[in-house]
């Protein structure tokens, strides 16, 4: 996003009162989401289902929420029931000749798309990037998984899905709760009305609304970027002020976990998903240099070897693994009806 877009989504999420001059084009774009979901409803644009239980994971607002940490902990999670699940992104910021993309240790961030390649890192469950998001289904069919996770993928209904999470970001909410362009919503907030669960990612600001979960996302280490070296969070690794670059979805938080360690930093945010230079991380004071775990794939062979990236981690209210618990024995139960559904997914199903 832009500097004008980061402005204007500042503005969304303030209510700044000039975005009423916009909502003729709200009210447009409410009328285009509304004909494209009940073309869905009706079947007069196709849903594929696939023959496995898929779980979507996505948030109803612009800019970052805590989607992807949650993610990498539900997949853990699947693991440890016994399950092989894989992965399924839309790959934003990255670019590929071909899908669908099976990430793989060699796929760079310029490929893959940053949270995919972290993803991966991460969790060392199959991973793979297609904006056909059924044809990318298919190939994580083809490699044996036997649920699928979306990440991200909210609002592509051509993806049949068994479970929707969506994931709000504890201060900033849903903003002045008007949708795009007048404010922040993909979707109307009745969308709330529909989905499984939802998860709030700190300490709300707002409202919940009724029987939403909590989530938090705490530091569980300090890597350095260029062996892999791991530190606990406390002591720090380093010592004195630092240059602390962000190129995610809302750069403060970062700041903010810096300052609650105790970190003295300069800070550089920048658009998410921003393709850095090696330039704009040189910095001549001899500070060290920290960054998210989502900056350091694109950083790892352009920032110096001894920077530092904070590992972080979600950990969900225990009502929630209960929840997901009952529903997940509900969905194996449910598995020899699921081998009914499509076997493959079609040749080609882009929204």
């Amino acid at each position: 996003m832009s500097g004008l877009g980061e402005r204007w989504l500042a503005a969304a999420y303030g209510g700044a009162p000039w975005l009423a001059l916009l909502r003729p084009l709200e009210a447009l774009y409410r009328a285009a989401v509304a004909r494209r979901t009940a073309a869905y409803a009706e079947g007069r644009r196709t849903v594929w289902r696939a023959p496995v239980p898929v779980i979507v994971v996505g948030n109803l607002t612009l800019g970052g929420t805590g989607k992807s940490p949650l993610v990498a902990w539900l997949v853990r999670h699947l693991v440890e029931r016994g399950h092989r699940p894989g992965i399924l992104s839309r790959g934003y910021g990255g670019q590929s000749d071909a899908y669908p993309l099976w990430v793989d240790d060699r796929t760079p961030a310029a490929q893959c798309g940053d949270e995919p390649r972290m993803l991966a890192d991460q969790t060392g469950v199959p991973v793979v990037v297609d904006p056909d998001r059924p044809r990318g289904a298919g190939r994580l069919l083809a490699a044996g998984c036997d649920i699928l996770v979306s990440d991200d993928g909210l609002q592509h209904l051509a993806l049949g899905r068994d479970l929707e999470l969506v994931v709000v970001d504890g201060a900033r909410g849903f903003g002045n709760g008007r949708c795009l362009p007048a404010g922040p919503l993909r979707e109307p907030l009745s969308r709330l009305a529909s989905v499984d669960a939802v998860v709030i990612n700190g300490e709300p600001a707002f409202t919940p609304p009724p029987g939403a979960f909590a989530m938090t996302l705490a530091p569980v280490a300090w890597r350095r970027l260029g062996d892999g070296e791991r530190s606990p969070p406390r002591p720090l690794p380093f010592t004195g002020p630092v240059h602390a670059v962000a190129g995610i979805g809302r750069p403060a938080r970062f700041f903010e976990t810096l300052a609650e360690l105790g970190v003295e930093a300069m800070a550089h945010p920048f658009d998410d998903h921003h393709a850095y230079r090696a330039e704009e991380l040189a910095f001549a004071d001899g500070r060290p240099l920290v960054m998210t775990a989502k900056d350091a794939v694109k950083c790892r062979d352009l920032a110096p070897r001894d920077s530092w990236v904070l590992e972080v981690a979600a950990t969900p209210d225990p009502a929630f693994v209960r929840w997901l618990e009952a529903r997940l024995d509900a969905l194996d139960a449910a598995a020899p009806d699921m081998n009914s559904r499509a076997g493959s997914a079609p040749a080609h199903h882009q929204e």
